[in-house]
């Protein structure tokens, strides 16, 4: 499974706005060019995370977005679906009522990325952008809540 600058850029801007959540609206301009990423392609990833309620729009002076809910309440899974990248590992389509094989059988590793899948998307749905923008993941964080 990789995941594609789709989803990595989708999270890398919301770390970016949740860091900056106050009373005012955050222009993707600024999330651009503090993230080195293209604002038209933000624009696109924008439109999309606004379509799934995960940011609100304002226009006009000082306009910009704001997060639709607080960012311990926002999953990195949502945000990761919300942009259409998929969290899953096998390469089986969803319609494969079997599995990926021509035969319509499933592939003797099938079980194993399949669970690889789940557990990702278990991790990503247990942190927030909260967890992220504070830096409470890796060893260190590991260590500290020991």
């Amino acid at each position: 499974m990789r995941l594609s600058t789709k989803g990595r850029y989708a999270v890398m801007a919301m770390a970016d706005l949740a860091r900056r959540e106050g009373d005012k609206a955050v222009a993707l301009a600024e999330i651009a060019q503090r993230q080195e990423i293209s604002l038209s392609y933000l624009e696109q990833l924008f439109a999309r995370l606004r379509r799934q309620g995960l940011v609100v729009s304002a226009r006009g002076p000082g306009g910009g977005y704001r997060l639709a809910r607080a960012a311990s309440e926002t999953n990195i899974a949502d945000i990761v679906l919300a942009v259409d990248e998929p969290l899953k590992a096998t390469r089986c389509s969803k319609d494969a009522r079997k599995g990926c094989m021509l035969s319509g059988e499933k592939c003797l590793t099938h079980d194993l990325w399949d669970e690889m899948g789940r557990q990702i998307h278990a991790y990503l749905e247990s942190v927030s952008l909260a967890d992220v923008v504070s830096g409470r993941l890796g060893a260190q964080a590991r260590t500290e809540a020991a």
